[in-house]
């Protein structure tokens, strides 16, 4: 099993509130975010590959689902953000008030609604498709990061898990 991932200058990363993350994460968040731009980009404004679905939806309808997509991926990283680097910690604590109440991960949930919002506004199919890669990509990531939670707060972490949802503030099934 790897060990916490720490970058030499951020020292937010040392940060003992922090579990850590996966040595892959910040690199594949940047790659993934220029292969979508780039592809939605080409395809929304220049070649019109995939985007014959927006010829059925109006632009007054996507463009105000695509900017309340918008909205709500920045109500959920902005102040997960905040709260999990804004101030130096001094007690090694859990976070589960604000938006990690309404699920465990809000900065991936609200990373991967920026790019899904944007495929939305101009309905480009594959960047729609690159958006459910992006989402799998955040999924594994939330998965290995919650093993290394698991391992600092244990039982705390568990009841957490129980109670709140890893990456859509939905409960599906019975209970």
């Amino acid at each position: 099993m790897r060990t916490k991932y720490r970058h030499p200058k951020r020292p937010s990363r040392d940060r003992d509130n922090l579990a850590g993350e996966h040595a892959f994460t910040d690199i594949g968040q940047l790659v993934l975010a220029v292969i979508f731009l780039a592809i939605w980009i080409t395809d929304s404004f220049l070649f019109h590959y995939s985007i014959f679905a927006a010829a059925y939806v109006p632009v007054y309808v996507r463009l105000p689902v695509g900017i309340a997509i918008f909205i709500i991926s920045a109500l959920l990283a902005l102040p997960a953000h905040k709260a999990i680097f804004g101030k130096a910690v001094q007690k090694s604590t859990m976070i589960t008030d604000g938006v990690f109440s309404l699920v465990r991960h809000p900065m991936y949930l609200g990373s991967w609604l920026l790019f899904f919002g944007l495929a939305i506004t101009t309905l480009s199919l594959t960047s729609a498709a690159l958006s459910i890669t992006i989402f799998v990509f955040y999924y594994l990531v939330s998965k290995y990061e919650e093993k290394l939670l698991l391992q600092k707060f244990g039982m705390e972490y568990q009841k957490y898990k129980a109670r709140v949802p890893m990456l859509f503030p939905l409960k599906f099934g019975g209970k």
